[in-house]
């Protein structure tokens, strides 16, 4: 089917004749012997006005479609008189495919609640507000795979499924090809237990020690039952791995990303972002380039800590030095003390994964964290730790079986070098591009606690 995006009939420079546009309706009206039908196609936030006239054959074909109903009309793009738009359709034919039932048809022309629109994740795209969330997400996806790919990164694709657990957490969900009476892992297909990979972190590293320089970017799964608004069962991350790098190198990289998708989206996104400062967060488009105009702020956990406890604020968790920085806390940082996103760096050894290369000190580890102005943790990474003995030794510390990591070990036996790498959790990202508040909503289908509707 020969057809023109709605985005692209929008931004024609002149008149065309026997063009072909397909969307469903968005509204109708009848009016004085024509019908005035918007219809969208998902390409822009924008509607085409298509003016069909009642004494025409296309109209006779329209017959009692309404909003929800696909079609394709053809006629020619004509100036329009009508205030704050550029072009409308003057129809000449019309096909349509799929009507929908005004009685029954979920998405009329009011607002809906995001936990309505959740209910039927299926149909959402077609609103105003996940149709942008949707092209933003979009959007920032290929912003990442450019920014890498002018960085000479290779992308490599790390296993879905795992027998490593990369975190610790024990947080894993378990995939087994086993029936629920039989219980033994050395009859299941790998012959060990299997889970669905909460980080591809260990395969890209041993990868980044022949590639050089290496990110993924693909699904990752929690099992954790944490219902909040910043937690999901399944997600995306990006997870660059650098050889020959320190925690330095991932800082400036890091910080980089972030800039760089922030610029793309005001760029190439404008009106879905503004969509978002009009009606959902006030104030965002000049947040996200106020990001972009200055460098995040930087502090050590030590530091971090000094400000938190001089604060004067009553925190919910009160500020211990030791402790993992709690949501509340982070939002104090970069929102009332920084006033823009901030690095944090050189976290306590004993609140952080094994494979953390440990600071001279041997109190805190070469680890940081991207905190950004609502969101808390975006970014989370270090350099690792690049020394056969001391990752053994750390290894047993935390009462794991040193041959479970015999592969990544070898990379520590055999031309060990340093390198470091970070997770960025993509959904957050999102959240910051558009101001949406909750996770289940930057997500086509979120898979939470309890639910798996879709």
């Amino acid at each position: 089917m020969q057809r023109t995006l709605i985005v692209d009939a929008l931004n024609a420079e002149k008149t065309q004749d026997n063009i072909v546009l397909c969307g469903w309706v968005r509204t109708r009206r009848d009016l004085g012997g024509f019908s005035f039908v918007e219809i969208n196609d998902g390409s822009s936030l924008a509607n085409m006005q298509c003016v069909i006239a009642h004494n025409s054959e296309a109209y006779t074909a329209f017959g009692t479609a309404n909003t929800g109903a696909a079609l394709c009309v053809t006629g020619a793009l004509a100036p329009s008189p009508g205030k704050g738009q550029k072009w409308e359709m003057q129809v000449q034919s019309i096909a349509v495919f799929g009507l929908a039932d005004p009685e029954t048809f979920p998405l009329q022309k009011k607002r809906h609640s995001d936990e309505f629109l959740r209910g039927i994740a299926h149909l959402r795209a077609r609103t105003n507000k996940y149709g942008a969330a949707f092209r933003i997400r979009s959007e920032a996806a290929h912003a990442v795979h450019v920014f890498f790919h002018q960085r000479r990164f290779a992308l490599v694709h790390t296993p879905v499924l795992t027998g490593s657990d990369c975190e610790g957490a024990g947080e894993m969900f378990r995939a087994t090809a086993l029936s629920p009476d039989e219980e033994s892992a050395g009859k299941d297909f790998f012959n060990r237990r299997c889970h669905l990979t909460v980080s591809g972190q260990l395969e890209a590293e041993s990868l980044a020690m022949g590639l050089g320089r290496v990110y993924s970017f693909g699904p990752t799964f929690r099992a954790e039952k944490s219902n909040t608004p910043r937690h999901a069962a399944e997600f995306w991350m990006i997870e660059p791995e650098i050889a020959f790098a320190d925690i330095e190198d991932i800082m400036e990289l890091g910080e980089s990303l972030v800039h760089h998708v922030i610029d793309h989206a005001l760029t190439r996104c404008e009106a879905d972002v503004r969509l978002f400062d009009n009606f959902v967060d006030k104030g965002l488009m000049d947040r996200l380039r106020g990001m972009i105009a200055k460098s995040f702020a930087r502090a050590s956990y030590a530091e971090a800590v000094a400000i938190l406890e001089s604060s004067g604020r009553d925190f919910i968790f009160p500020v211990v030095c030791g402790m993992d920085l709690q949501m509340e806390h982070e939002r104090y940082l970069t929102e009332e003390h920084f006033h823009r996103p901030v690095i944090v760096y050189d976290y306590p050894k004993k609140i952080k994964a094994f494979y953390m290369r440990a600071n001279d000190d041997n109190e805190t580890v070469a680890a940081m964290d991207i905190l950004a102005p609502r969101i808390g943790e975006l970014v989370g990474g270090s350099q690792r730790e690049e020394r056969l003995d001391k990752l053994a030794a750390r290894l047993r510390e935390l009462s794991r079986n040193p041959d479970d990591y015999w592969w990544y070990l070898d990379l520590r036996r055999f031309g060990s070098a340093p390198h470091a790498g970070f997770g960025l959790g993509f959904e957050r990202l999102l959240m910051l591009l558009t101001g949406i508040a909750n996770i289940r909503d930057v997500i086509a289908f979120p898979r939470t606690p309890g639910s798996l509707k879709f």
